[in-house]
């Protein structure tokens, strides 16, 4: 009997050493019958030096006890581990193993004493478990097992996404293992994001490979994504500091504490694919409305990398869902537009994408001279991996791509101002130009815009208008004089013509949509705006903030009956105003350059029996009250919140002031923008406190939110406001009826503030 034994450990000894596979079936089988039922065969640490820290782990476990306890043991061999459990209490207990060979013996050396342990034949990469229903999985060298280096990582990444799946909220996974370094290079990161993680040390007599420790890893299954640091419940001196197995461990560990500190400090990381299959945001195989979060696709197999956001649509039952998952491709010249760098731009765009998840892609300069075609291959793969379960939407995923917005661009004057910082005056041409603006200017040849670029602020568009070549306007709008030039001359002529001309600001165009917006507001008090111009009476009409000084050239030729008065405190704005812009004064027209803030003081102090005491001010300018007054200031201070106004406009010293400053039908305007919603009620709160009457414009896909306050106590009700707008109609003289048409449309939008 005893030679049988001696011979059966020979043979053992002898497979071991043939036995390079560890992840090949036919090896283990080969191995569980040399070995036989009655021989155990215990890998790592034998019972009495587990018992203690095994049994302090599954006892502690809250909402569940020893007869209850679900334990799952993957890869259990023939280890006398789940019988020593069972013995201990533990008789819910499942073994599985891809060897039938050894589940046949375990069962028949169990079915008696331990009748209600379970053994299935399994492969413990591919459970056929549902999700959910174990509360401890213990692995005793299966994990270890499965990541002999040659075969790489993807067995014990199949193992550790299945033990995690099929764990329950508040389970635990318990791994015995050697912990060397290629195999804590995939443990500790998998269990990252929502799970607790302890290492133990196990007093070990003896092991599978002599001289090294066993340790035991427990993480315990959190219901949510945070990131914890990994404790250990021994210090690294309390071990033989020379151990190179001991320093490894140490190692690995405080590299992993050290990348966990930065998720968990609020440092900004952009997410990996590898993070986010690891649990970073939750089971992406679901949507979750609202979600959203930047990320960094690309891996081995990838030509390049990409910087992204994931957008899963907010609940709306007024948006139509086509694709279950959509890609949009941002181009470089596009990525600092409102609509794709800020995050209620990028939900506007995942409404129009008609996506359930919308993943924004932005290429920048190592992808140039890569064909879109190329692109789309390359991110095919790294984007099928983030696409949610498939539903009723089906299983295509479109790639959107948003044309380059620039097809030609040239600086024309770089500044740099103590007061708003470095300054780029350019001219562009859009690739695709408004058809409002070619109808305007209708041009074989491309249409060309000057913009007004302040730097401080991710190369805010402060300005932007329209160039023409003298004379084309004109012609535009007089056909039948347009008709006689194009008889009397031929194109190539006229193409001739036109380079020899000079390019001029268009000043009946509005560029931007949040100021036709604000000339929309002049609805709100058309009536008197009327009465005044009826009388012959000038509307003193003040612009805080001047730009490119477009709203107060356009205000000068559309409606001739105002006096407007341009506020600027930075003196080299108002040069280039007057230098690039075309910004002229005259004697309806003029610049103050002074501060908005100490301005708007000074007249409600003239208008109340104060002096005069500002050397920068004319008698003229506080000799009466403003009628209508616009603040249009962007903020150089991004902690307040607010991109515009700077707070100080907001505030109620200055609130009161405007009001007082202004005349009895005055009206008061705020272009405010800010991406915090609770910061844009607090402004309108405070405006609420000085002013009778608020109302406000929300422009579609912008961010601006117009603002328009009334001092009198007489409200415009809003069922009388296409009449208000009628009225507008009628005073403005624009020479452009689609400028009227888009501001008569904007007024439309207006809504009462509650």
């Amino acid at each position: 009997m005893v030679k049988k034994k001696q011979q059966k450990h020979s043979q053992t000894e002898e497979l071991l050493e043939t036995l390079t596979d560890f992840t090949s079936k036919e090896n283990w089988d080969k191995f569980f019958t040399i070995r036989g039922s009655d021989d155990s065969f215990e890998w790592y640490a034998e019972w009495p030096e587990l018992r203690d820290s095994m049994l302090s782990e599954l006892r502690s476990m809250k909402d569940a006890g020893p007869d209850s306890l679900q334990i799952l043991v993957p890869g259990c061999g023939n280890s006398k581990l789940s019988e020593h459990l069972y013995d201990a209490g533990f008789h819910c207990i499942t073994n599985i193993d891809f060897s039938k060979v050894v589940i046949s013996d375990m069962l028949r050396r169990n079915v008696r004493e331990r009748p209600s342990m379970r053994w299935r034949v399994m492969d413990m990469t591919r459970m056929q478990f549902t999700e959910n229903i174990f509360d401890v999985v213990v692995d005793k060298g299966g994990l270890d097992a499965l990541m002999e280096p040659e075969h790489g990582e993807n067995l014990g990444n199949e193992y550790l996404t299945e033990a995690k799946r099929v764990l329950k909220t508040g389970g635990k996974f318990v791994c015995l293992t050697l912990a060397e370094y290629h195999v804590l290079g995939l443990l500790l990161p998998k269990f990252r994001f929502g799970w607790k993680m302890v290492i133990h040390a196990v007093p070990q007599k003896s092991s599978g490979k002599p001289g090294l420790r066993t340790f035991m890893v427990v993480a315990e299954k959190e219901n949510s994504s945070m990131v914890h640091q990994i404790t250990s419940s021994f210090s690294q001196s309390s071990l033989d500091r020379s151990d190179k197995q001991v320093n490894g461990l140490f190692e690995e560990l405080n590299n992993e504490n050290n990348i966990r500190t930065q998720y968990s400090d609020g440092s900004d990381i952009l997410l990996s694919l590898k993070d986010l299959q690891l649990g970073a945001k939750g089971d992406l195989n679901n949507l979750s409305p609202g979600r959203r979060f930047p990320l960094i696709l690309g891996d081995e197999s990838s030509r390049f990398s990409y910087r992204a956001v994931l957008l899963d649509a907010r609940q709306d039952s007024r948006m139509t869902v086509m694709y279950h998952c959509g890609i949009m491709l941002i181009p470089r010249s596009r990525a600092n537009g409102w609509l794709y760098s800020e995050e209620e731009g990028q939900w506007t765009v995942v409404q129009s994408a008609k996506a359930a998840r919308l993943i924004m892609v932005y290429l920048d300069n190592i992808h140039m001279g890569v064909g879109i075609e190329d692109i789309q291959e390359d991110l095919s793969p790294l984007v099928k991996q983030l696409a949610p379960a498939v539903t009723d939407y089906g299983s295509q995923i479109p790639f959107m791509m948003v044309e380059d917005a620039l097809k030609e661009r040239k600086i024309i004057h770089q500044v740099s101002s103590a007061l708003t910082g470095p300054i780029i005056i350019d001219d562009v041409v859009y690739d695709n130009a408004d058809n409002d603006i070619s109808q305007i200017l209708p041009s074989n040849r491309d249409l060309r815009f000057r913009r007004l670029i302040f730097q401080r602020n991710v190369y805010l568009v402060q300005s932007e208008a329209l160039l023409t070549i003298d004379g084309m306007a004109s012609a535009a709008n007089n056909p039948s004089r347009a008709d006689k030039k194009s008889k009397s001359k031929k194109w190539g002529s006229q193409r001739s013509n036109e380079s020899k001309r000079s390019l001029t600001i268009f000043h009946d165009y509005l560029a931007s949509t949040y100021h036709s917006g604000i000339l929309s507001g002049f609805m709100l008090i058309s009536s008197y705006l009327e009465t005044m111009a009826s009388a012959g009476n000038g509307v003193r009409t003040v612009v805080i903030g001047l730009g490119a000084g477009m709203i107060p050239m356009f205000l000068h030729g559309c409606l001739p009956f105002t006096l407007v008065e341009a506020v600027e405190l930075d003196p080299i704005i108002v040069s280039l105003a007057k230098d690039y812009f075309g910004f002229r004064e005259d004697g309806r027209l003029r610049v103050h350059t002074t501060d908005g803030l100490e301005f708007v003081k000074k007249v409600a102090e003239s208008a109340h029996g104060g002096k005069e005491d500002d050397e920068l001010l004319s008698s003229s300018s506080l000799e009466k009250v403003i009628d209508v007054l616009i603040v249009d200031v962007d903020s150089d201070d991004p902690s307040s919140g607010l991109s515009c106004p700077a707070s100080s406009f907001v505030e109620e010293t200055f609130l009161n002031d405007a009001r007082a400053s202004m005349s009895d039908q005055g009206l008061f305007v705020v272009n405010l923008v800010s991406r915090s919603a609770s910061i844009k009620e607090a402004v309108i709160s405070r405006m609420k406190k000085v002013f009778n009457h608020l109302y406000s414009l929300q422009l579609e896909q912008d961010v601006n939110e117009i603002i328009f306050a009334l001092k009198t106590n007489d409200c415009i009700a809003e069922d009388k406001f296409p009449e208000a707008a009628r009225q507008l109609e009628k005073l403005l003289n624009c020479r452009e009826p689609k400028m009227r048409e888009a501001i008569i449309d904007a007024s439309k939008k207006i809504r009462y503030a509650r």
